[in-house]
């Protein structure tokens, strides 16, 4: 039997409009997620343009409500997290660690030739019962989402509420995995984030539970950095939007590091011109880390890789679903990952456009859609 499912539609466009899609029951290793959150973040806003319709959304939990027959180790009632990366398990990278570049499934990796669930059409007579597509092949601002297996993990903690299990699906684990699994970030180590919104303070955070000694957190936005020292930074930078580069924003992060470079560095803006940016605040054999996803062409004076120093560009935190969420569950169990202090607000889905503004806004340190 299918279901009616409403959902938050890009249009290509730039625009969006709320209308049901029909989505079918699930096939062999498929699963149908009745939503409960779906997160925001900027990708969400950036799908509104991407040329074609498309179901909006690629963090969320819920429900499971029905499984395909292959699927046998997640029952009906059962809570999950959904991640946007899922491998296939079995292709080079996925054999060699890398599940969230798989060469099979990744739909930033493979893009239109990866695995893309295709049971759902849009249902308004408009539409003319057309196929859709998914975000990142999830759509989670929708009623009803169908997900292969691997997109899901088990909510392993009772007290993790729906929200905030469903930052976990991307700003979280972006933010987070760039710390503990890319850059390894070392105890006692210093370390700069650019950028402190959603993607930063899970950066931030990622840095003190590693035990990172100084955490400098630099933004234009004041409310922004208030949330920064909330997650673990030890020191702000209140950065002038006119500074080209950073460059005088980094001779003061410098000035509170004894007069040189951190040694870790993330860039967590998604602005292209400040992609060079972490290149500036780290110290000789530092590392810079680009975690936001930049993918224009830049410009970069090579004298800010002197002398020996990393410039390094990860997906999605490197993140292996089966090893990163039971962990950031349990580090949330402990009470040292925050989660529920970053939900800042929630909506419901016929508020999304004044979640987007919010978020523009720099209001929240997340959004939430609720269902």
């Amino acid at each position: 039997m299918s279901f009616l499912s409403k959902s938050a539609i890009g249009l290509g466009n730039g625009t969006f409009v709320l209308d049901e899609v029909r989505v079918f029951p699930p096939k062999e290793d498929e699963v149908l997620i009745q939503m409960k959150a779906a997160a925001l973040c900027h990708t969400d806003m950036d799908s509104m343009s991407w040329g074609k319709p498309i179901i909006m959304g690629h963090e969320g939990a819920g429900i499971v409500h029905q499984t395909g027959n292959l699927v046998e180790d997640l029952k009906p009632g059962d809570r999950v997290v959904l991640n946007w990366a899922t491998p296939c398990k079995s292709c080079e990278p996925c054999q060699r660690g890398h599940e969230h570049i798989c060469s099979t499934n990744s739909p930033v990796v493979v893009g239109k030739n990866g695995y893309s669930p295709g049971h759902a059409r849009l249902n308004g007579s408009q539409w003319k019962q057309k196929p859709i597509e998914r975000s990142f092949n999830l759509g989670t601002l929708s009623e009803y989402v169908l997900v292969r297996r691997t997109a899901l993990t088990k909510i392993s903690v009772d007290r993790l509420s729906f929200s905030s299990a469903s930052i976990l699906s991307c700003g979280v684990m972006t933010g987070f995995g760039s710390v503990v699994n890319i850059a390894k970030v070392k105890a006692g180590s210093t370390v700069t984030v650019l950028g402190t919104g959603g993607v930063g303070l899970n950066v931030i955070q990622g840095a003190k539970i590693s035990k990172a000694s100084k955490i400098i957190g630099v933004d234009v936005n004041e409310n922004r950095l208030e949330m920064a020292l909330n997650f673990g930074a030890t020191d702000v930078v209140l950065a002038d939007p006119s500074d080209s580069g950073l460059l005088v924003a980094a001779e003061r992060v410098k000035v509170l590091n004894g007069g040189a470079g951190t040694d870790y560095a993330f860039e967590c803006t998604a602005m292209p011109e400040l992609g060079a940016a972490p290149l500036a605040m780290i110290r000789n054999a530092g590392m810079a880390v680009q975690v936001s996803g930049i993918e224009q062409e830049i410009s970069i004076d090579m004298n800010l890789f002197e002398w020996d120093k990393v410039y390094i560009n990860p997906l999605y935190g490197g993140c292996n679903p089966d090893r990163d969420f039971p962990k950031m569950m349990d580090l949330y169990d402990s009470g040292d990952l925050l989660l529920d202090e970053m939900v800042t607000n929630t909506y419901p889905l016929e508020e999304l456009e004044t979640a987007f503004d919010d978020m523009l806004l720099g209001k929240n340190a997340k959004g939430v859609i609720t269902f």
